[in-house]
């Protein structure tokens, strides 16, 4: 526990992550008998979580509706199935693209992606710019600007989503939804939003599905698109598949191709908590004006100290009490688990792919801040920008993600009853 007070957090940027591994590894392997939670989380891997991120870069920003995002669906599953997540499966949807998407002051609690007013809180401090980038010329990188060329055909055409099935062996009619959007915006490469959550879910479907591992519950792992036009995909999945929960399919099969949904999980954004924005400074050290005469605020440039994961749930839904326990679960499962950085729950989920699950099952995500108070009151300054490149996070903020894929697993595998057979 002394590893999470701020001071020994700022002391173990200095570690090799390497070794980190390595010990938490040993341990995972000497109590995988005992504790099989402790011996899954074991099983994941810095390098491994940064190389699934930077693959998922090489196709640029994933904009749905273009040639990079089927591409990078397509990349997505392949992966899953080389994991042995055979069952790999597309839900297919249609979609008309708006004439516009995105004014340059997306505010927080409303705008596209969720109800207004789901926010909740507003932030009373210290405030930087936030938008959506739709200037193409604003990335430097003339080759990721070629990629990120094709803009999304207007009108209404296909669209799809791509989900693996963990099938339970005591109960496959009851399932875990862990998920994260794979679509991305702004022209960089989207390396944060969402290819962190994307990475931290295709983790997850490896270790689950590797060999010897059984859980009494089903877990599906999804991939959203169409997040950023307004969490089209989740929305198109509820609307098609609700109705089909536990209905076992042929009769008769123990096979159900919609198991009763147990519990919601999205994770979207997971690397960037550098804290409250601060006054930009010139190269003599002084404050940067804007044509107003106000000082121009920007986000501190190294993770900080007090660096955590977010665990959030709506006080307003209907499933709100369940959705504050499972929250809650999870925040005892990083407690147990997490390596590096702890986690905090909050009440004012929104403009995330959980929302349109949030009535109906316990449903909550996972994110670097909380989305209505900082990301929304400019605390990444990579939002949505050009500037949301892999190489702009450091092993500290890949570290945050790691943790993140750490609480979920350890939450999901607890909840799923996994167990891990001796070979």
């Amino acid at each position: 526990m002394s590893l999470r007070s701020a001071g020994t957090i700022a002391l173990a940027v200095s570690f090799a992550f390497a070794a980190q591994h390595a010990g938490a590894q040993q341990k995972a392997e000497a109590g995988a008998g005992a504790d099989p939670v402790a011996h899954l989380v074991g099983q994941l891997d810095l390098e491994k979580y940064k190389a699934t991120i930077k693959s998922l870069t090489r196709f640029g920003d994933r904009r749905q509706g273009t040639e990079r995002n089927r591409q990078a669906l397509d990349w997505i599953e392949a992966q899953l199935k080389s994991y042995g997540c055979s069952n790999t499966e597309r839900l297919q949807y249609q979609f008309t693209e708006p004439a516009v998407r995105g004014k340059p002051a997306v505010q927080a609690g409303g705008g596209a992606g969720g109800p207004p007013g789901q926010g909740g809180s507003t932030l009373f401090g210290r405030r930087a710019p936030i938008g959506v980038n739709t200037d193409p010329m604003l990335q430097p990188d003339e080759r990721l600007r070629a990629l990120n060329a094709e803009q999304t055909p207007q009108g209404t055409s296909l669209r799809e989503n791509v989900y693996c099935t963990k099938i339970g062996a005591t109960h496959p009619e009851e399932m875990y939804i862990v998920s994260a959007h794979m679509d991305g915006i702004g022209f960089g490469e989207a390396a944060n939003d969402d290819g962190s959550g994307t990475a931290l879910v295709m983790e997850l479907a490896r270790i689950f599905s590797a060999p010897g591992v059984e859980t009494e519950r089903s877990i599906r792992f999804v991939l959203w698109n169409n997040e950023e036009t307004g969490l089209n995909g989740a929305s198109a999945y509820v609307a098609q598949r609700q109705h089909l929960q536990c209905i076992e399919s042929p009769p008769g099969s123990g096979r159900y191709p919609e198991p009763k949904w147990l519990g919601m999980i999205q994770h979207d954004m997971m690397l960037f908590d550098h804290g409250m924005p601060v006054p930009k400074l010139d190269a003599a050290g002084k404050p940067v004006l804007d044509a107003k005469g106000q000082p121009v605020y920007t986000a501190p440039r190294e993770q900080r100290a007090e660096a955590d994961v977010n665990i959030e749930y709506q006080a307003q839904s209907k499933q709100a009490d369940g959705s504050a326990r499972l929250a809650w679960a999870f925040r005892a499962a990083n407690d147990k688990y997490a390596t590096h950085y702890p986690a905090a729950v909050g009440f004012h989920m929104t403009n995330t792919d959980s929302t349109p699950f949030m009535d109906l099952v316990p449903s909550i995500s996972l994110r670097e801040n909380e989305r209505g108070q900082q990301i929304g009151a400019g605390w990444n300054p990579h939002w949505h920008q050009p500037t949301d490149l892999y190489a702009n996070y450091s092993d500290q903020d890949f570290l945050l993600g790691l943790n993140a894929a750490q609480t979920t697993l350890a939450g999901v595998a607890q909840l799923a009853g996994a167990r891990v057979k001796k070979k």
